[in-house]
Parts: structure tokens; sequence; C-alpha cells
């Protein structure tokens, strides 16, 4: 019985039938590394990121890093201007009283310096890894149709959020100027003197510097969310290459197949994890600044909302609120919570799309435990070991592995921040009482012992 069984199947697998649903594959479309990225990369030489030439042609040759092109003399002046920025920032807060929130804009700028810098050495190694992935692609090519549309439909959503999260900010900063002026007096000066004090406390208004000024904060915006749209694309085609040696074993459960398709998918697996090591040996920085950024500001806003509340309206100068502007006095409100929303449902996003390369990685273990003891042979065996022995998955610098645990250790952080914060600010304001300091220091060690288990 096991022999017919076993014979049923390997005619199966090497039938004229089969063969040719294989040249049919052949004959489709296949999608490329540089074909998915092409739009996410394009969108990041906007803002001054990715600074390689060469990204419309198909051809993985033609991708190069030159520094004397007008990509990275453009980044390279963004991230003076970026610098000039922080460097303001961190003079005002130097002669202010600090706080955390006096500390967002120093972090922001910072973060988007660094971030500038590391996309910069990204690129010097980008044309490389587009090779390396290119002939992998030769020898076992994608074929998942949906993957160009994912990315692209994903670089269409997150711009769209980004440009109206820019937009209310907008609105918020006119509003709280209106706050001291009415809407009828507001001019560009007064607007932008308010919403960068950190620049016009020490260098007089013009027209040019303000101008310069909108546009560098504008820059830092989108590429604070571009780090994290970069990491769910890239994450899309790794997951996708992943999930295509799936395909092949699960319509293979249980089979019996002879011992040449398992050594030809376990190589197909291996290539595939060794894409997602190269991949993250070069853009494991970008996916650490990525979850640093999202974990300090969504700490941040969960404070300021958890101790003011949502602000409905701007006060003025007076201390009295102003109920007139586009929104009826709630822009503050309407962008406070609007960019509360869009940073958790984008810091949530990124570890779950970015988890999912780690996820399909160990799914071929079911396929490869239900294999038939008669077809079971030393490459079974091998492809177990390899899947079970090996943590396949994207990291922050090898700090840390991006699976779908990560996500409920993150919000323990969190939590555990907000009760430390709360317990600090509690304790400046109001005394309190031993027993509420310990049942405080006790809910706070408990977390973080929950937090370094593994």
């Amino acid at each position: 019985m096991g022999q017919k069984g076993f014979k049923k199947n390997l005619s199966f697998w090497i039938s004229p039938s089969s063969n040719k649903v294989h040249v049919a594959k052949a004959k489709r479309t296949t999608t490329t590394f540089l074909k998915a990225l092409r739009l996410t990369v394009i969108i990041g030489q906007v803002f001054s990121l990715l600074p390689v030439v060469g990204v419309f042609s198909n051809d993985a040759r033609n991708i190069r890093f030159v520094k004397t092109s007008w990509k990275c003399v453009y980044s390279f002046l963004s991230l003076c201007g970026q610098i000039f920025i922080s460097v303001l920032c961190i003079k005002k807060m130097a002669h202010s009283t600090v706080s955390l929130n006096g500390t967002s804009p120093v972090i922001f700028y910072m973060t988007t310096c660094v971030t500038m810098i590391l996309f910069f050495k990204v690129a010097q190694r980008w044309p490389l890894l587009v090779q390396q992935i290119t002939v992998s692609e030769e020898i076992n090519p994608n074929f998942d149709v949906n993957l160009n549309r994912k990315c692209n439909f994903t670089c269409a959503v997150v711009l769209t959020l980004s440009s109206l999260e820019h937009i209310l900010s907008l609105l918020s900063a006119v509003a709280g100027a209106a706050a001291c002026y009415s809407y009828d007096d507001i001019t560009y000066q007064i607007f932008v003197t308010h919403f960068y004090p950190w620049v016009f406390t020490y260098l007089p208004y013009s027209p040019y510097l303000g101008i310069l000024t909108q546009f560098i904060h504008f820059q830092s915006t989108f590429i604070w969310n571009f780090s994290d749209l970069f990491v769910i694309c890239v994450s899309y085609y790794l997951t996708s290459r992943l999930e295509q040696v799936n395909k092949k074993l699960l319509a293979a459960q249980g089979k019996y197949l002879p011992e040449t398709f398992w050594r030809t998918t376990r190589e197909d697996y291996c290539r595939a994890t060794q894409t997602v090591r190269k991949v993250d040996d070069v853009i494991s920085s970008v996916v650490f600044i990525s979850f640093a950024n999202n974990l300090f500001f969504v700490c941040l806003q969960l404070f300021n909302t958890l101790e003011d509340g949502l602000k409905s309206s701007a006060n003025n100068c007076n201390g009295k609120t102003k109920k007139s502007g586009p929104l009826g006095g709630h822009e503050a409100a309407t962008y406070f919570l609007f960019s509360l929303v869009y940073l958790l449902s984008r810091s949530v996003a990124v570890s779950l799309i970015a988890s999912q390369v780690n996820t399909a990685s160990i799914v071929p273990a079911p396929v490869l435990y239900d294999v038939p003891s008669p077809v079971y042979c030393v490459e079974v065996q091998r492809f177990l070991d390899q899947v079970n022995g090996d943590k396949v998955a994207l990291s922050g610098l090898q700090f840390f592995l991006v699976t779908r645990g990560l996500l409920l250790t993150v919000a323990g952080t969190i939590v555990t921040y907000e009760l430390v914060m709360f317990q600090f600010n509690t304790t400046s304001t109001i005394p309190l009482s031993n027993n509420t300091n310990l049942k405080l220091a006790n809910m706070t060690s408990t977390m973080m012992t929950t937090l370094a288990a593994p």
C-alpha cells in the first residue's frame, strides 16, 4: 500500500502534465526586488535618502552609488540643514527649563540626522545587495503578482496620512498664533516665529529663512515616516520569497515525494533565508532607529494624553480660549488625537509586518514533520535542522529580533515607562505616602522582571 502510494505521488511529481505546469509558471511575469522597491526608493530620494543612480532601470548593474551625483549633493546639503536646526534646538533647550516636551524637538531633529546618515550608509551598500538578490532571483524567480501592488499601495497610504498629519500640525500652529492675534492679523512672520521658536529666538527673521526652516521641518516629518515605510516594503519582499517556498511545501504535505524534491526545496529555502540575512546586514540600523523613534514618541504622546488629556482649544495670551478657526478652535486637539492614533497604528503595523518574515520562516517545520516514513531521508532531516536550529528574522543592529513577541515586549516597556514617569511627576508635586510609593515600586519591579524574562 505504501509502495503504491509512493509511485502514485512520484508520478505526480515527474509526470508530463506536472512539467507543463512548471513551464507555464516560467512564462509568467516575475516580480523582482528592483520593481517591488522602486517607488519606495524614489520617494526616499525625493526626501534626500538613498542617493543611488539607476533606480528606473530593471538591470541591477545600472544601480550605482556615485559620490559626485546630484543626489548625493542634495543629501549632503539636507543633512547640513538638519544639523543646523538640531544645534539651534539644543541651544534653546540649554537656555530654558528642561522638560520632557522641551526635549522632543531636539530628539526629533537629531533622530532625523542619524536616520539620514544611516540611509547614506545603506545607499553605499545598496548596489551590491541588489546584485546579490538578482542572482538569487535568476535561480529561483518570484511570481508574487501582488507584491508590487502591496508596496505601492502602502507607499500611497503612508504618504497620504503623513501629509494629512503635517497639514493638521500647520493648522494647530496657526491656531496657536491666533491665540495672541486675530486670524486677520496673522502674517507669515508671526506664523513661522511662533511655530519655530528655536530658530527665530537667535536668528533675525527673513522670508528666505522662514521658507528654508519650513522645508527642513517638512523634510524631517517625512524622513521620520519613511523609515517605517522602508522597513515595511522590504519586509513584504522577504516574506514573499519565503512564502513562495512555503506554498510549494504545503502543496506536497503528506505526499510520497523523492529525495530530489526535498533537496531542491531545501536549497530554495536556503536562498530565501540567505537573502533575509543579507538584507538584514544592510538595513538593521534603519530597523533599530525606526523602532527606537516610535517607542520614544509613543511614550511621549501617551504621557501627555494621560497627564493633561486632549486640549480642545488653544489658550490666548490672557489665558482665555478662542473658538474661531477652521476647526472651531479644536485644531490642537484634532492634530494631537490624529497624530497619536496614526503613530500607534504605524508602530503596530511595522512590528507585525516585519515579524511576518520570522513567521514565514518556521512554516516548513510542520510540513517536514508530516513526511511519510518510507520517504523520510537525510535531506528532510537537514531541512528540519535548518528550520529549527536557525532564527530567521530582521533585527535592530542584532540587539533584538523582530518577532511577534516583540510587540508585547514593547507594550510592556511603554507601560513601565508611564508608571515611572507618573511616579516621578506625582512625587515632584504631591508627597506620596510610603504605601503608595511601595506599590508603584513593586509594579515597576514586576514589569521589569517580565521584560527581562526570555
